[in-house]
């Protein structure tokens, strides 16, 4: 009978990059998912077959490859709307990636909405992505950015959250579903409904959390949503962002240009309908066609399979993890609170020679500030190291990586 562990094991075959080698002949071991993921041979035959079969330019001509181009195109908002629960497929609109998406939010909606004296609230375990751009709309707009502290298990304190709503100045509350440096799941439905009681629209992002978990927007009641397309097998440079209608309907567009007009006069231009009023310009059509692919091959899996092996190897590497001498591991040990992210520093090591040394097995892990120098501030550290799982690692990937610390230990004399 073939557990469910072997079944994923099996899915190894179709990551074709899996089968390569680094430093002098290492079987490669990819722990770096909180960045990127790897793309399985479906994703991949996916993008060159539009480009050997379909390639044209979309919404625009009514000859045959233009016909196919859309429909590719379009179908991937649908599979995007089933999965992840959206009611209205005008609701969801391709961007580059989650950064664009969060900006897309801060210029079209912030600018109108956000005026002096208001405050905008994020958190101390957010993206640089989900921080600057309202750093540099609150600046602009004499406003403020505040943030919802984090205890000493990486979780949120939400008594911040409180205070800052009782000023009765916060006109959005914006916070990661998931920390890509932590791994902390944010109890998001208890924002939202604070949030909501009070009035003030919530942004989520979501972009470590709908690659490793089956996310429910319908349920969940925020108002904005982004991901990206590269965490979750598809590939790089298309991401999601989601708008409730009946905000979206009152943004101005972000870019200007091609496809999101109607008409365009000397001194006058109308906007396009709904979404194509936010995708100006050619737009990254092929990857579109490869983040449909992807989506594809995680509804296969199936979202709680997903979740529950991450579980499994979340657990097992930080018993595995726990046991090495002069290690210490970031954020809540309550595998139902955290993803399949680990961040750990090793003795006084830096995490850049761990990464180096441990690279030499073939491990590939993420060493620096994680794009989140915040939490770095909070925890009082320069950086860590990350490991990081998605559905093609197995415990033996983990049970090399606990080997490759050992070395690092032989070679510092810890």
């Amino acid at each position: 009978m073939q557990t469910a562990e072997s079944s994923f094991e099996n899915l190894r075959k179709d990551f074709p990059i899996l089968k390569r080698t680094v430093r002098d002949n290492k079987h490669l071991v990819y722990l770096d998912n909180a960045s990127t993921t790897q793309k399985p041979n479906q994703v991949i035959d996916a993008i060159t077959n539009y480009y050997q079969n379909h390639n044209a330019n979309i919404h625009r001509a009514v000859y045959a490859l233009a016909e196919e181009a859309t429909q590719a195109y379009e179908e991937t908002r649908d599979k995007i709307a089933k999965f992840v629960n959206i009611k209205d497929r005008q609701e969801i609109i391709f961007v580059r990636g989650t950064t664009e998406a969060i900006n897309l939010v801060a210029y079209a909606w912030g600018r109108p909405h956000i005026k002096e004296g208001d405050i905008i609230v994020t958190t101390e375990y957010e993206h640089h992505s989900n921080i600057v751009p309202w750093q540099i709309l609150t600046q602009e707009k004499h406003a403020k950015l505040e943030y919802i502290g984090m205890d000493d298990n990486g979780e949120l304190i939400l008594d911040d959250l409180d205070k800052l709503i009782a000023t009765g100045k916060v006109k959005l509350v914006t916070f990661s579903l998931m920390s890509n440096v932590l791994g902390t799941i944010t109890d998001a439905q208890k924002i939202i409904e604070k949030c909501k009681a009070a009035g003030i629209p919530t942004l989520v992002d979501g972009a470590q959390a709908v690659p490793h978990m089956k996310v429910d927007l319908e349920k969940l009641g925020c108002d904005f949503f982004a991901f990206s397309g590269h965490k979750m097998l598809g590939p790089t440079g298309i991401g999601v962002l989601w708008v409730r209608k009946p905000v979206l309907e009152t943004m101005s567009p972000f870019h200007g240009g091609g496809d999101m007009i109607r008409e365009v006069h000397k001194y006058e231009t109308t906007w396009n309908d709904l979404p194509y009023k936010f995708e100006a310009g050619t737009p990254n059509i092929a990857d579109v066609v490869g983040l449909g692919a992807a989506i594809d091959y995680l509804t296969k899996i199936g979202m709680d399979n997903i979740r529950e092996h991450e579980v499994e190897l979340t657990k097992y590497a930080i018993e595995k993890l726990s046991q090495v001498k002069g290690l210490h591991i970031y954020g809540t040990k309550d595998i139902s609170k955290r993803g399949g992210v680990i961040s750990f520093n090793f003795a006084d090591v830096h995490p850049h020679d761990v990464a180096q040394i441990i690279d030499e097995e073939g491990i590939a892990v993420r060493s620096g500030h994680h794009c989140a120098q915040v939490l770095m501030e909070r925890l009082n550290v320069a950086a860590t190291s990350r490991a990081s799982f998605y559905i093609y690692n197995t415990k033996e990937d983990i049970d090399v990586l606990v080997n490759s610390l050992n070395i690092v230990a032989k070679v510092f004399k810890l």
